[in-house]
């Protein structure tokens, strides 16, 4: 069966910061997919997140690239399997030079997000459910 992908294309400042970055949070390059102007980081099997350089970025749009220190262009949500895997991810984005995106959001006993910034700014969140509330 088809699986659709999700590629997220992200300008950034500097790719070898950017590249670091990612992978300090666990994920992979994929170098098959990368060059000078661009990185290729797999998410998971069916997300790849691709950074490139802001010249390599403004090749695909007709329009202003958002300065994401300033502005916010997208939120960017990623599923965790806990609340310890959100907690996991967010401090390892903390400690690899991200940086705080406001506090812990709880929902009751089924749901838990925080939220951090990237080094250029790009905002994500990182969210677990309680599968028997998403199920049921």
């Amino acid at each position: 069966m088809y699986q659709q992908m999700i590629f997220v294309n992200l300008a950034v400042n500097d790719l070898e910061a950017s590249k670091k970055f990612f992978t300090e949070l666990g994920y992979s390059l994929n170098e098959q997919f990368s060059d000078d102007t661009t990185s290729s980081v797999a998410i998971s099997d069916t997300i790849v997140l691709m950074i490139m350089t802001k010249e390599r970025f403004g090749q695909f749009t007709k329009k202003q690239i958002a300065d994401s220190s300033q502005t916010v262009e997208a939120l960017l949500a990623l599923s965790a399997e806990s609340r310890e895997k959100v907690d996991e991810l967010v401090d390892k984005a903390i400690a690899a030079g991200g940086s705080p995106a406001g506090e812990a959001q709880e929902e009751g006993d089924f749901m838990y997000g925080r939220a951090f910034f990237d080094p250029d700014g790009h905002h994500f969140e990182v969210v677990w459910m309680d599968p028997s509330v998403v199920e049921g």
